[in-house]
C-alpha cells in the first residue's frame, strides 16, 4: 500500500503509488503507525530536493517530520510551500528576491526573511477548519506556473501554461485545454506567490507539461 504523503495543488495529502520530483515538509504530521493525523504542524512549509549531500532518510519514521512529495515545484507552491533555504539555497534566494519585488510591504529589506514569508503564506493558505484559502481572479491576469480551477469545469486543478490549461494528476499533466479568455477562476496558488511568479520567479514544471506543449 502506498503511504499517504503525496500533496495535491489543493494542499491535500493523499496516498498514491506515483512518485514525486520534489520533497518537502510541514513538520510531524503522522503517528507511530504512519497515519496522517494533522494537515500541518509548523508554519514553515518547505519544498526540498530529493537528494542532498548523500543524506538518507526512512520515510515517515516515528517521531520525525513527515516527508511529503510533490509532482513538481509548481504543485508545491500552489499548496502553499516555498523553497528550502538549505537544500535549495539558490532557488530560495531567487524566490526571496522576486518576493521582495512583488510584495514590498512585507519586509523592511529588499530580500525578506524566511520568517516574514512563512507568516504571510500561512495566512494566505489556511482558512477556517484548516481548509484551503483561495481567491478569484481573471485568468488573463495570471502568469504561467499558477494553479486554478475553472468553476464551469468543476473541481479539477489546472496549471496555466502558455495559452493552455493543463489538467493535474498525480503522475503528470494530462488533458490540455485552451484558456477561456476573460474567465473568472479560483486561484489555488497563494496571492503573494502569484505575485512572486509574476515578478520573475519561474517554478520548475514536470516534464509531462513540456511534452504537451
Amino acid at each position: 500500500m502506498p503511504k499517504q504523503n503525496r500533496v495535491t495543488p489543493f494542499g491535500e495529502i493523499i496516498a498514491t503509488p506515483e512518485r514525486g520530483t520534489f520533497m518537502g515538509n510541514r513538520g510531524l504530521l503522522h503517528d507511530d503507525g504512519g497515519k496522517i493525523i494533522r494537515p500541518w504542524k509548523v508554519t514553515r512549509w518547505l519544498v526540498c530536493v530529493l537528494e542532498f549531500r548523500g543524506r538518507k532518510r526512512t520515510v515517515m519514521t516515528p517521531g520525525n517530520y513527515t516527508e511529503l512529495f510533490f509532482l513538481d515545484e509548481a504543485t508545491a507552491l500552489a499548496a502553499g510551500h516555498r523553497p528550502c533555504a538549505e537544500c535549495q539555497r539558490a532557488r530560495f534566494k531567487s524566490f526571496c528576491d522576486a518576493w521582495g519585488t512583488a510584495n514590498p510591504g512585507d519586509g523592511n529589506a529588499a530580500r525578506p526573511s524566511a520568517k516574514v514569508i512563512d507568516e504571510c503564506l500561512h495566512a494566505e493558505r489556511i482558512a477556517s477548519g484548516d481548509s484551503k484559502r483561495t481567491f478569484m481572479a481573471s485568468l488573463d491576469e495570471l502568469p504561467d506556473g499558477v494553479f486554478v480551477t475553472v468553476p464551469a469545469w468543476g473541481d479539477q486543478a489546472y496549471l496555466i501554461w502558455g495559452d493552455r490549461l493543463l489538467a493535474w494528476a498525480p503522475g503528470g499533466y494530462g488533458e490540455r485545454r485552451r484558456q477561456p479568455k476573460g474567465e473568472q477562476v479560483k486561484v489555488l496558488t497563494p496571492p503573494s506567490t502569484v505575485a512572486t511568479i509574476r515578478a520573475g520567479y519561474v517554478p520548475e514544471i514536470h516534464r509531462s507539461a513540456v511534452a504537451l506543449s
